[in-house]
């Protein structure tokens, strides 16, 4: 077994505690960034790298819920853009070290802008720093970001629907017997993907979703560069129609997260028409018709715009299947650096990780 697909499995459990933590001990900080979020004029929503992925799923909630905000990822808000006096940033980061966050910080304190910090590890600038610290307490994963995505993924869309609608302990009832049955289809996945003629290696991927599960896709396909060491694209189902339909080839590998009921039939009769131009599909979603796809995973029923916190385990589970069929180590990284700390430099300079030694990693921030 791979660490990855370690941490993968693990997943569940990790989930249900971090819910739990967020309506119980991580109640009273929650509440402190939905008040925060809600009194402020400018929001900006915030990450680099899988913690920019996890931020895509809060940023659908706040925009379906009316509450707008600005989602630049931190780079880009960093470097290319002026902060309003009196902003508030909601900032995600595994680690709360890369470079582009420990800058933003300052930036922030300039600008006499509140960070909202959700992080993973208390020790880092954004956990000591922030006007509003969250730490989302999960063991640290082996390499790619598994158990710390989707942690910052949900307390991020905590936020967020406690700012829309709620976060109450319904919510999180709801969302913790969703996990539960998705654990009961691990081992069922997991044999599906066994004998799939969908992952072949070599082949061109593309990853395609709508609202939440945006964020889905978008962390499949770095997943995909990370684990496989393979090109990938990720976008919108609606972008994908506008032109870049031109790459399907007989080869051409395409992964669809369907919304429960949003644009629905559409997108099953966006996926029949890729099938017939020989296209091979992986769909992603609920009570999906067993025909639609030549790999169809069936999710358990999640709560309104939360099916991005499960939707994503299918496609982990397919990357460490296609690693291993590829003979690609997914446990190991061949130039990044764990955490990234300059941003003078594309390859590792001997970047030190502040975790206890291990095998080569795989960047995550």
């Amino acid at each position: 077994m791979t660490q990855f697909l370690h941490d993968i499995l693990r997943q569940p459990d990790e989930l249900v505690r971090v819910i739990e933590y967020l309506n119980g001990a991580g109640r009273n900080s929650i509440q402190a960034a939905i008040d925060a979020v809600r009194g402020a004029r400018h929001v900006y929503l915030t990450g680099i790298g899988a913690s920019w992925n996890a931020a895509l799923a809060a940023g659908s909630i706040f925009h379906s819920g009316g509450k707008p905000v600005y989602m630049l990822d931190a780079a880009e808000l960093l470097h290319f853009s002026k902060l309003p006096p009196d902003a508030v940033i909601l900032v995600l980061s595994r680690s709360g070290r890369s470079v582009e966050i420990v800058k933003l910080l300052l930036k922030a304190r300039e600008c006499r802008a509140t960070i909202i910090g959700v992080t993973n590890f208390e020790d880092g600038p954004l956990a000591r720093e922030a006007d509003l610290p969250i730490v989302v307490p999960v063991k640290a994963d082996h390499g790619i970001s598994v158990n710390t995505y989707s942690s910052l993924a949900a307390t991020a869309a905590a936020i967020a629907s406690g700012v829309v609608r709620s976060f109450d302990e319904k919510l999180a009832s709801d969302l913790v017997q969703s996990i539960a049955k998705l654990k009961e289809k691990l081992s069922e996945w997991q044999s599906e993907l066994q004998n799939t003629s969908w992952l072949i290696p070599g082949a061109p991927y593309y990853f395609l979703a709508r609202g939440p599960s945006l964020a889905s896709a978008y962390e499949a396909c770095l997943m995909w560069q990370e684990g496989a060491k393979s090109p990938a694209a990720a976008m919108g189902t609606g972008s994908f129609c506008h032109g870049p339909q031109e790459v399907m080839t007989k080869d051409f590998r395409a992964a669809i997260w369907i919304d429960s009921k949003r644009m629905r039939d559409q997108d099953l009769a966006i996926a029949r028409d890729m099938r017939n131009t020989g296209a091979s599909l992986m769909l992603i979603g609920q009570n999906l018709p067993h025909d639609s796809g030549d790999l169809v995973v069936d999710l358990p029923p999640s709560p309104p715009d939360w099916q991005f916190l499960t939707d994503i385990i299918p496609a982990q589970l397919a990357l460490d299947r296609l690693a291993h069929i590829s003979g690609v180590d997914c446990d190991s990284f061949r130039f990044a650096s764990y955490i990234v700390e300059e941003d003078n430099s594309l390859l590792s300079r001997g970047v030190t990780s502040p975790f206890p030694a291990r095998p080569a990693r795989v960047r995550q921030d």
